[in-house]
């Protein structure tokens, strides 16, 4: 989907298991990964081709670590370069740090620890892209092949260097969290904080103390002072999710924030002046609660002085192909697993169903397919589709041609089957596996007659 460059890491380190390990963690975060086993082989690698960070063991027999990096700096000036040692050679470490080295771990490395290192080291190291530097939205996600999505790229190339605040409407699952990433990420406040509020799942108790903070003392259990997220979103970008839930109390609140430019926080009376853009969101009609009197017209107004609609998934169906495939592929890398295909029946299948739950519903059934597929070829059995209204299933047949014997049901009797069989007809597990309760797995498996025979026991005595 994305036209970004794969980072190139180049690893030194005599012991075969280690670079393995490397590079096999590495890649799965989408990086390109030399290796080397000396460093010889290494200083060839550097002055063939570009690299942007290396990672060397501090000893290695004939060239060391910190001859190597002495060497590397001469053909590379400047490259960041990241040590792993034994306990016993941290002074070394510490010593390539004081000349110039960037980080260093020791062995035995946490798996996580590394990726977090790189991944930090990376982000330091790579240059500042200008906003004029940045390639169009359309040229980035070339998958995206709906003239209504094309549009919508345009719009937030033409309004994110702007200051305005923007009201994002659309469906719960098409996006709108990732258009107003792509607002924050594409505009001059971008190095700042992109704060995100849920105002949906936060209580109404709770929301004014995490929009705005408190002060020790404000009200029980308030022991100390603290921070609201609009006063963290300083400089940055705020983004209000499902904003037409709030409170009216809440309404008035947020309406002078936006109009005085500063908060106070709770039980405090000095006032805190706050610049930040405001990006917020809703699935509801806006203009049917002002019309109700449940939401301040003054606020709406407000809030859009730029409104952006999302296209539902079933609107744009053109796209389903590029994100059908960019979700397997990412989704492989994420569970480390083989690459899983996707053929053209399964492709074309995914592409018909009409996905009430948009983009947020085709992304959590590919990744249940992925962990449950056989023999790396997804298929449209394959798909988690539990739980959904039935008219989408009806409609869903509808489109895909199906049978009664291929019928959605009887593609979610298969995913049960498989993920009891992957957990050992542990049920719970089986219900891990699937992404739903205890509860749920127990109601499938009655309706749909599943006889786990002797092995449901073993599965209720682990329960």
């Amino acid at each position: 989907m994305s036209a970004t460059v794969k980072p190139i890491v180049l690893v030194v380190d005599d012991d075969r298991d280690i670079l393995a390990v490397l590079e096999a963690r590495l890649s799965s975060i989408d990086y390109r990964v030399l290796t080397a086993s000396g460093g010889e082989e290494a200083l060839r690698l550097l002055k063939s081709g570009p690299v942007d960070l290396m990672i060397s063991d501090v000893k290695m027999p004939g060239m060391g670590g910190m001859d190597l990096f002495s060497a590397a700096q001469q053909v590379r000036p400047g490259l960041p370069v990241m040590f792993l040692t034994a306990y016993g050679t941290i002074p070394d470490a510490v010593k390539a740090m004081k000349a110039g080295a960037v980080e260093y771990l020791t062995k035995p490395f946490n798996g996580r620890e590394l990726v977090s290192k790189v991944q930090e080291v990376l982000r330091k190291s790579s240059p500042k892209q200008s906003l004029d530097s940045l390639p169009p939205l359309g040229e980035m996600f070339r998958g995206v092949k709906s003239p209504a999505m094309g549009e919508l790229y345009e719009l937030v190339d033409r309004i994110a260097r702007s200051d305005v605040n923007v009201l994002l409407l659309g469906e719960s699952g098409v996006g709108k969290e990732r258009i107003a990433h792509l607002l924050h990420q594409r505009g001059p406040r971008r190095e700042q904080p992109f704060m995100v509020v849920d105002c949906g799942s936060t209580p109404g108790g709770l929301l004014e103390s995490e929009l705005f903070g408190h002060v020790r003392g404000a009200f029980t259990h308030a022991i100390k002072d603290k921070k609201g997220l609009i006063e963290a979103a300083d400089k940055g970008t705020l983004f209000l999710d499902e904003i037409g839930n709030i409170s009216h109390e809440m309404q008035v609140r947020l309406l002078r924030f936006l109009e005085d430019k500063k908060i106070r926080r709770i039980g405090d009376l000095k006032e805190i002046p706050v610049n930040c853009r405001v990006i917020s969101a809703t699935n509801a009609d806006l203009r049917e609660e002002v019309a109700s009197g449940s939401f301040r017209e003054d606020l709406y107004y407000r809030l859009r002085v730029v409104t952006l609609k999302i296209p539902p998934l079933r609107e744009r169906r053109e796209d389903i192909p590029g994100l059908a495939q960019y979700f397997v592929e990412n989704f492989c890398k994420t569970h480390d697993l083989p690459q899983v295909k996707l053929p053209a029946e399964t492709t074309r299948w995914v592409s018909e169903y009409p996905w009430p739950g948009n983009v947020r519903e085709l992304k959590n059934a590919l990744e249940g397919g992925v962990v449950l597929c056989r023999d790396g070829v997804l298929h449209k059995s394959d798909l988690c589709l539990s739980g959904l209204p039935e008219e989408a299933l009806r409609k869903g047949r509808a489109m895909s041609g199906e049978t009664s014997a291929l019928s959605l049901e009887e593609s979610e009797r298969n995913a049960i089957l498989r993920a009891l069989e992957q957990a050992g007809f542990v049920q719970k597990e089986a219900a891990n596996l699937l992404g739903i309760s205890r509860r749920a797995i127990h109601y499938k498996i009655k309706k749909y007659g599943i006889d786990c025979g002797k092995r449901s026991n073993k599965s209720e005595e682990d329960d």
